[in-house]
């Protein structure tokens, strides 16, 4: 085992299974959501424990890391707050987590931090929470060094900017170099190419999380006149909404889109599952992209459970994917630790042999 983790705000996972999957122990997740609990403990085999980070003591963490392991603290404080898609409305008070997890730092002072976000964190508030942040870790002695990942260089299949910060008491730990260029870049197809079609409203008998969402019957005609990479401006006049049509509605070119078969997807949102929702209409059937093939551009695996067979809800699990950080992110995170840790551990047995 590489270190021992504690995932804080664990959503059903991602974080988590990128970090077992790199040789990390898990201990334990962290989160308010009682409907993560499933998924989390399903598919990593590890502890989740429903509570909110506010009311979470450094004290009953400390005693699940044992003492001889590198204790490692991560987590993805919920972006709302400061994501470009509520920019418009800053009135949350989800970003007072990260007050919170710098709380949690200082109680248990691990070895290493990791925390993953939108890169809008970093100018919230006029930089200020983002900078009390950073602040705070280095007046406990870390080195912190932080960068804005573009998913699709790591073989990530979808547009998707996230910020990755990493402290150390022991040295900088720098992110690993990206692992695909635009000409390699893994597309809509590379990743759900080969699932069997459905229909709006249907399922495949073979996983019940292919399954898409019902289209009313003016989707449906909207959907059959859009074409990849398309805008509703591609549709007949009878079939464009009225907001559309108003100076206003001219900017929202991606709604009501269909994905393009040799690109990578757009973000994927908690409202994946809805075709008037963003470009989340598949390439060439009629709706749009099931819960599987979210997931997959999230890079689950293909056999990640995120419910009991038979009590799937779409719009628990759509908000479930859109929200977890993809597992193929959690495991560039764990790979640019552990070359840290191997790093480490060299240079200390250099010294002993010294």
């Amino acid at each position: 085992m590489v270190g021992a983790v504690i995932d804080l705000f664990c959503g059903v996972g991602g974080l988590t299974h990128g970090l077992i999957l790199e040789g990390f122990g898990v201990l334990a997740g962290i989160d308010n959501d009682p409907s993560c609990k499933y998924a989390y403990e399903q598919n990593n085999r590890t502890r989740f424990i429903e509570k909110s980070i506010s009311e979470v003591d450094g004290r009953e963490l400390n005693a699940l890391y044992p003492n001889n392991q590198h204790k490692i603290l991560v987590g993805c404080a919920p972006c709302q707050d400061f994501s470009q898609y509520t920019k418009k409305s800053r009135t949350g008070t989800k970003w007072q987590l990260l007050t919170e997890f710098s709380r949690l730092i200082r109680e248990i002072e691990p070895d290493i931090i990791s925390m993953e976000n939108v890169p809008e964190v970093r100018t919230f508030n006029r930089g200020e929470v983002f900078n009390n942040f950073i602040q705070s870790l280095e007046q406990l002695g870390y080195h912190v060094s932080h960068s804005v990942v573009h998913c699709p260089d790591y073989g990530i299949p979808q547009q998707r900017d996230r910020l990755v910060l990493f402290a150390a008491k022991q040295g900088v730990i720098k992110i690993i170099p990206p692992t695909h260029t635009p000409e390699n870049y893994r597309t809509v197809r590379d990743v759900i190419g080969s699932l069997p079609p459905i229909t709006a409203g249907g399922h495949w008998e073979g996983d019940s999380m292919h399954a898409a969402s019902r289209l009313e019957d003016i989707n449906l005609r909207r959907i059959q006149h859009s074409v990849p990479g398309g805008t509703w401006a591609d549709w007949p006049e009878e079939l464009i909404a009225e907001c559309h049509k108003k100076e206003s509605g001219e900017s929202y070119g991606s709604v009501y889109g269909r994905m393009e078969w040799d690109k990578v997807a757009p973000t994927i949102t908690t409202q994946c599952n809805g075709y008037g929702n963003g470009r989340f209409g598949h390439p060439e059937q009629d709706r749009a992209i099931s819960l599987r093939e979210a997931a997959l551009l999230q890079t689950f695996p293909r056999s990640y459970q995120f419910a009991p067979e038979g009590q799937l809800k779409f719009k628990t699990v759509s908000r479930q994917i859109g929200n977890a950080v993809p597992v193929a992110l959690g495991r560039v995170i764990a790979k640019s630790i552990k070359r840290f840790l191997e790093g480490l551990h060299e240079r200390q047995r250099v010294r002993i042999i010294i």
